[in-house]
């Protein structure tokens, strides 16, 4: 079975910075796409961004420019470098991965901020 096993979130203050972390039971490199999504209380889930093979990213236009997505093929581990928090970003942050959608999930790790 693959899992998918989210680490890094936390209580942090405006303004702050959380690295996500997200360990994969399976090779990264086999999955065209891996990324991020969250869900507020309440809301939808929605993505956040996402990385293919080929080393393309997207971000969410919440996000742009304060987040960024990584992933190390060789430590089976996707990242989310997440800087200028903002209350809004409080969430339940989930790692996905697939070839062609995202069939497999973590189950997450929430991130507070305040």
């Amino acid at each position: 079975d693959v899992q998918l096993v989210e680490s890094g979130g936390g209580s942090v203050p405006a303004g702050g910075s959380l690295r996500l972390s997200c360990a994969a039971s399976a090779y990264t490199y086999s999955w065209n796409l891996m990324g991020w999504f969250r869900q507020a209380p309440g809301k939808e889930r929605e993505g956040v961004a996402r990385i293919y093979s080929d080393g393309r990213t997207w971000y969410a236009d919440s996000v742009k420019g304060r987040f960024t997505i990584s992933k190390d093929n060789a430590k089976n581990t996707l990242y989310l470098e997440m800087n200028s928090l903002k209350p809004e970003d409080t969430a339940m942050y989930y790692c996905a991965a697939g070839t062609v959608v995202f069939t497999y999930w973590g189950k997450g790790t929430q991130v507070t901020v305040s």
